[in-house]
């Protein structure tokens, strides 16, 4: 198969789906409502906060207990006040870069392997930080401790910062950093998935490698996934090789028992899918599995696996037991990927003290 083939069938959306999709974004903007506009209010610093409030509502518990900005140097707890300034490069460029980290009973898992490729996308981004990498840390330790929060996950950003509406980030005095605290009952689920391949191009191994916002992409693929029923959309690349999910790792069972997943050169390095290579050795030591393997995989390779999984933070591990309606294996979720769960897991919640961060509350940090 030529090269111009395998953009067709793994990268490229068809000009006959393109006018499909257009013709289907036309007939819901035929029935958006209708708004007066004709006068449109001026509002007040106090009338635009009511209206904030206003939208957030009152009734219910807020998902985001805490959030710092640089912008004003220091934490807020009211949602009406989490916001970033519209000139911010992040908003109006994707000049940014952003990082995660698991909350779990009132620890964070894996912060540090997170915030040293946080620094890593940032230098790719040229963003110089505002603060050393231990001011960071700190920070982030005390929003979530200010959060209250002992369940769920924190996100933070760099972006180049508010200054301007230029290409160039030389108009911003300072780049900027952002942390929030989501509140969720995170816990592991062994119901299997199905995923279909990708019709949205993926990003360049420059790109890919980054963990920017520039998600545009990755919101394309899986809003795909969610037309066509699945959980995710996975992506090949312009060499017929699997790469990964929108925001998420793949991984396999080979029929020959062996742990397989996809070299990291052309995609993210995910932190989680790294622990499970560091974790998987037990399996083998067990005789569960024979071999561990990162490497080139073609789409045969990983349809004709005997087990299929998806690997992020947020999972950790998601069996999946079909892909583009045709079963994985035995078309149930996979003894060895239950096994592995309950492994990362395991670690996620009792593991090592190096990769389980104390969140210590009503305390500085």
């Amino acid at each position: 198969m030529g090269s111009t083939d395998v953009s067709l069938q793994y990268g490229q959306t068809t000009e006959t789906a393109q006018g499909k999709q257009a013709n289907e974004f036309r007939s819901q903007e035929l029935t958006m409502q209708k708004k007066d506009v004709s006068e449109v209010p001026i509002l007040s610093v106090s009338e635009v906060i009511d209206k904030l409030r206003e939208r957030l509502g009152g009734c219910c518990k807020q998902p985001y207990p805490a959030m710092y900005s640089s912008i004003y140097g220091g934490i807020t707890t009211d949602p009406t006040m989490m916001v970033i300034p519209i000139d911010d490069h992040m908003v109006h460029r994707g000049h940014g870069v952003f990082d995660t980290a698991m909350i779990i009973d009132g620890y964070l898992y894996e912060l540090d392997p997170h915030l040293d490729r946080f620094l890593r996308s940032a230098s790719e981004a040229k963003i110089i930080p505002p603060f050393d990498r231990l001011s960071l840390r700190s920070i982030i330790l005390q929003t979530v401790a200010a959060s209250q929060c002992r369940k769920g996950s924190l996100r933070y950003w760099l972006s180049a910062g508010p200054g301007d509406f230029l290409l160039s980030p030389a108009g911003c005095p300072s780049s900027a950093f952002y942390a929030i605290v989501i509140e969720d009952d995170y816990s592991p689920s062994s119901q299997g998935v199905s995923v279909i391949t990708s019709s949205t191009p993926m990003k360049s191994p420059e790109m890919a490698t980054i963990k920017s916002v520039n998600y545009l992409s990755n919101a394309l693929s899986q809003m795909e996934a969610a037309e066509k029923g699945a959980f995710a959309a996975i992506w090949i690349d312009d060499q017929g090789y699997i790469a990964e999910g929108p925001n998420v790792n793949v991984a396999f069972i080979s029929k020959s028992n062996e742990l397989l997943l996809p070299s990291f050169d052309k995609i993210l390095s995910g932190c989680t899918a790294k622990r499970l290579l560091a974790l998987a050795p037990t399996l083998v030591e067990q005789g569960l599995l024979k071999d561990i393997r990162v490497g080139n995989l073609t789409l045969d390779e990983g349809k004709g696996a005997a087990e299929m999984m998806l690997v992020g933070s947020g999972l950790p591990i998601l069996p999946v037991t079909e892909w583009d309606g045709k079963p994985i294996g035995n078309g149930k979720e996979g003894p060895l990927t239950l096994a592995l769960s309950k492994l990362l897991w395991e670690d996620m919640i009792a593991g090592p003290d190096s990769l389980r961060v104390p969140i210590r509350y009503g305390k500085a940090n």
